[in-house]
């Protein structure tokens, strides 16, 4: 008889429950929207001292900065406003964008850590790195691959990257007869990536004429793609939509490629170091690189790095790298492209150090002032990185009397 009645009343409890669930759902978007505004309140009362562009409740700045023209949008803004202005991701999250060198030096001269809003979709491609570590685990990783960049370890790979440059070189003479305009940036990545491989991992890839290797490169293209995109787009923020999504999944497919070609490198390694008998038998053979540095490490404990630190450090490496690197070059021979007079002298001063076929070493870098220059100032005009991200831990004053409280992000660019 009770079940019965359970049952009779079942309809009705049923009815209560969704009315209520939906009274609670309700409550909780209401609640989230007066926080949200709250919160675009105050970040407007924040920057009401740094003017900017507009921005709308919603989605902000984004649809302000395509990507292909985000470069010379943030150039033109800065000249329209002075030292720094807000830019808007969505109506309630946004960074001080910051270009003034004063500015600058305030903020780097304190040891805020990164933005996290920001580095953290890294993560799923490069793992926690030196690039996106911060504080007392950034020093020890750095403390301990400081080896890896000692002169008499740097010294032999000029040797090696102008052999890759040569492969590089050869087939861009080739590939000039056909009388078109070429898109170099494909074949200066290969070189890097095959520079990299050479010095850093003492592996004779030849990837630049295997065209497997471009499954990595592409690997990487598409992640940094897919990294810009989901940055730029407020609900892939959220990690469960983000992952659920179309862009998520190829996120994942993509870094599955990348991590592939970088746990073979590391599997390789690891096999070799048994067959010699360690870090001491493969010392007297030959200098030692970054990978074996990076194995044989061990911090003040006794302790090595564990295997997901270690591939999260190789894949930091084997990103920044090459596709960074590749980058500046690509962005040089364009600047000295632009300025052929410049480009001139830099030909003659390098034959005049070199002459004709002569290798370029370690000693000859110092007797090139002036190609010297011409690098610099490319890379100051188009910085293959042109930004780089901190939360604001305590309050900071800039020269003009405009500041900024705890818990900001800024946004470093050089435009």
């Amino acid at each position: 008889m009770s079940s019965l009645l359970s049952f009779a009343w079942f309809p009705g409890n049923a009815s209560w429950f969704v009315h209520i669930s939906f009274l609670l759902v309700l409550g909780l978007l209401v609640l989230k929207v007066v926080q949200l505004y709250m919160h675009r309140q105050r970040l407007l009362r924040e920057f009401r001292s740094f003017p900017g562009p507009p921005a709308h409740w919603l989605y902000g700045n984004v649809l302000e900065f395509p990507v292909e023209e985000e470069l010379r949008k943030t150039v033109s803004l800065a000249e329209k406003f002075p030292c720094a202005f807000p830019r808007w991701f969505s109506g309630s999250w946004n960074i001080l964008q910051v270009y003034d060198p004063d500015y600058m030096k305030i903020i780097l001269s304190k040891r805020d850590s990164k933005s996290h809003d920001v580095y953290k979709f890294l993560i799923p491609w490069i793992g926690k790195g030196l690039l996106v570590l911060n504080g007392s685990v950034w020093f020890q990783h750095r403390r301990l691959l400081t080896p890896a960049f000692h002169n008499d370890i740097l010294k032999p790979y000029v040797g090696l990257m102008a052999d890759s440059a040569r492969v590089m070189l050869d087939k861009l003479e080739k590939l000039s007869h056909q009388g078109s305009s070429l898109e170099i940036f494909e074949h200066v990545s290969l070189m890097t990536l095959d520079s990299l491989m050479k010095c850093a991992f003492s592996h004779q890839s030849n990837c630049q004429m295997d065209r497997h290797s471009n499954s990595y490169i592409q690997a990487v293209h598409d992640l940094t793609y897919l990294l810009t995109s989901r940055i730029r787009n407020v609900l892939h923020h959220n990690a469960v939509i983000y992952w659920f999504s179309s862009a998520g999944r190829r996120t994942r497919q993509a870094a599955q490629r990348a991590h592939q070609y970088t746990d073979q490198v590391i599997q390789r390694r690891r096999l070799q170091l048994e067959e010699e008998g360690g870090l001491e038998a493969i010392s007297k053979k030959r200098h030692l690189d970054f990978l074996d540095i990076l194995l044989c490490a061990r911090t003040e404990s006794g302790d090595s790095l564990s295997d997901e630190e270690l591939r999260a450090e190789v894949d930091t490496f084997m990103f920044e790298g090459h596709d960074t690197t590749a980058s500046g070059i690509s962005w040089i021979l364009y600047a000295l492209a632009t300025h052929p007079e410049d480009q001139q002298k830099c030909r003659e001063e390098i034959r005049g150090v070199l002459g004709d076929g002569v290798s370029i070493t370690w000693h000859h870098l110092d007797q090139l002032p002036y190609t010297t220059m011409c690098i610099k100032e490319a890379l100051r005009l188009y910085p293959p990185v042109p930004s780089i991200g901190r939360d604001v831990k305590e309050t900071i004053t800039f020269p003009d009397g405009r500041f900024l409280r705890a818990g900001t992000a800024l946004g470093r660019s050089l435009p």
